[in-house]
């Protein structure tokens, strides 16, 4: 089973959105967090319909991004929330969610995260990034830290590639997160295929 996480961002993305969407559910990641952040609640029922109708067919777990209402209202059980977020939504619609994505940026985060029932963690940003300008990675130290103080998966995210991505799996998280390199891609096939390989390769090293 895959240990990705595809974190979508349309303006990425040179191609048909929806398209990409298909050819990243048909490689089945673990999952896609469908992270559109521009998008009023209206504009992201909207999108989050197709895009779900896309993962039904291929059967790959969509968590919605923040708009827990809307999930709600489609009747999804995987949202990702901000911790802010997370800290208004009372104990009854918590029950509604099976999976519950926090994202977090330090060890009091997490453990903040944790305590409010979030079911995974994604941690970062780990590397230097284009989407982060200016602000630099906070290392893998500060992974292993997070993966150390919570007992939940932890995925990585930030900067991640094909030549670091096992620094990143080596650090002791469940997954990582992909995001500019899977929109922006020319062939989505080739580019989860070589991060898989990168895993296997791992995997073998550790038996």
């Amino acid at each position: 089973m895959s240990d990705i996480l595809c974190v979508t961002n349309r303006k990425l993305c040179h191609n048909d959105f929806l398209e990409r969407i298909r050819e990243i559910a048909i490689n089945r990641p673990k999952a896609i967090i469908l992270r559109e952040k521009d998008l009023s609640e209206f504009e992201y029922k909207f999108l989050a319909s197709d895009v779900l109708s896309i993962c039904s067919e291929y059967n790959i777990m969509c968590i919605l991004h923040n708009f827990y209402k809307i999930a709600e209202e489609l009747g999804v059980g995987a949202i990702h929330l901000p911790l802010a977020a997370l800290r208004n939504i009372n104990d009854e619609h918590k029950k509604l969610f099976t999976t519950i994505g926090v994202s977090c940026h330090s060890v009091e985060d997490a453990l903040e995260a944790e305590s409010l029932g979030c079911t995974y963690i994604t941690a970062g940003h780990i590397f230097d990034t284009e989407c982060k300008k200016g602000l630099p990675g906070r290392g893998l130290e500060f992974i292993r830290k997070i993966c150390n103080a919570v007992s939940v998966p932890v995925y990585g995210i930030g900067g991640i590639n094909e030549e670091n991505i096992d620094l990143v799996r080596n650090s002791g998280v469940s997954g990582v997160c992909i995001m500019s390199g899977i929109m922006q891609c020319d062939d989505v096939g080739a580019y989860l295929g070589n991060l898989t390989e990168t895993s296997r390769s791992i995997n073998c090293k550790i038996c």
